[in-house]
């Protein structure tokens, strides 16, 4: 453990910090919300306390140990700039969660009411005129573009030299499109009823791998100047654990438990999800099983009560879909791993994004 220790702060020490460079942004902002007035600076104070509360901080730290891999130096002038560009990602995240959390109609996040949820009950609880549940849908959106706005800026501001933001840029840009892309396709997909398993992995790679641990090491990388080689590596390791990464997400939103996954058990069934693993479900019973495969098409985007929930979990646990994810998940992990060992990385990098790989495809939440 002490060649991980050398390279700098380990993920779970990087995460205060990530919280660190958050709490300050934010207060560097402070003044020009205020100056808004009315109720921004609570609407505010709420977003705050959706992107502070809780997290891995999964995406900083892909990009602090890309950039660590790549020859970043944690004690050098550039250290602390490098640390809040990377921090940047969270709101991002931030967005793309608060946005996500209305197209499912979820109604909890980490545990506490989501933010269109929250703000619709405040609505109603002070009697204001209108609908209550538009107005929190109304509130979230804002909420979330601020996010996405103020990830601009906080990378912006980050004090990374001007090469590096070179640099960065396109990757930036490119990281936006994909992300918002993803989201459109999954919407897309599940609206014309897309049962492919080849349409589930591809949302799964834009919405998902791609922001998640992808272009975090891609960004990484950029901001350490790394060579084309070491960018190849870094990409082709991160799609695979980010894919894993979804697949595990895909098990946990239909078999996860509640009490610590923070979401409702079964909600990726309710939400009419046509994840991988649903669609590998119906692809086997429609080749073995045809009761199977119209319960699944006729529950599937229902309000489903629990007991029907444990209905089609069983049915897609006999079909082998879940044995299948986890196959999946091992075959991408361990292949990833394979690719990014034999990189130009440095070994302290290998050995601390190899746990976190490990870490991102097995966890329970």
């Amino acid at each position: 453990m002490e060649a991980i220790l050398s390279a700098g702060p380990r993920p779970t020490a990087l995460a205060a910090r990530v919280e660190t460079a958050l709490l300050e942004f934010f207060a560097s902002r402070a003044a020009v919300v205020d100056d808004l007035g009315g109720d921004y600076r609570a609407a505010v104070n709420a977003l705050e306390s959706f992107v502070l509360r809780g997290g891995k901080r999964v995406r900083p730290s892909f990009a602090w140990t890309g950039w660590l891999g790549a020859g970043g130096n944690p004690d050098g002038a550039d250290a602390e700039s490098v640390l809040r560009a990377c921090s940047a990602l969270e709101l991002v995240q931030a967005c793309a969660l608060v946005h996500d959390d209305i197209i499912d109609a979820s109604t909890t996040r980490r545990g506490f009411p989501t933010i269109h949820v929250e703000f619709a009950e405040s609505h109603r609880n002070q009697g204001w005129s209108g609908d209550a549940h538009r107005f929190g849908e109304a509130v979230a959106i804002l909420l979330g573009d601020l996010a996405l706005a103020w990830a601009d800026d906080m990378i912006r501001d980050s004090g990374i030299t001007p090469a590096a933001a070179a640099r960065v840029s396109p990757v930036w840009s490119a990281m936006r499109t994909e992300v918002l892309g993803g989201q459109f396709l999954d919407i897309s997909g599940e609206a014309g009823g897309d049962e492919s398993i080849e349409a589930a992995l591809r949302v799964n790679r834009y919405k998902t791998a791609a922001y998640t641990i992808e272009r975090p090491l891609h960004l990484g990388a950029e901001l350490a100047g790394a060579d084309p080689a070491l960018v190849r590596d870094y990409r082709r390791f991160g799609r695979d654990i980010g894919i894993a990464f979804q697949l595990r997400d895909d098990v946990l939103g239909v078999f996860g438990d509640p009490v610590v996954t923070g979401k409702p058990s079964g909600d990726d069934l309710r939400a009419g999800k046509r994840t991988v693993l649903f669609a590998t479900a119906l692809q086997r019973a429609d080749a073995s099983d045809p009761t199977a495969a119209g319960l699944l098409r006729n529950g599937i985007g229902s309000d489903l009560t629990d007991s029907e929930v444990d209905v089609l979990r069983r049915a897609i646990t006999e079909l082998g879909a879940v044995d299948d994810m986890e196959q999946r998940i091992t075959t991408l992990t361990e292949g990833a791993i394979a690719q990014l060992h034999a990189s130009s990385a440095t070994q302290e990098a290998k050995e601390m994004l190899t746990d976190m790989a490990i870490a991102a495809t097995s966890r329970a939440s």
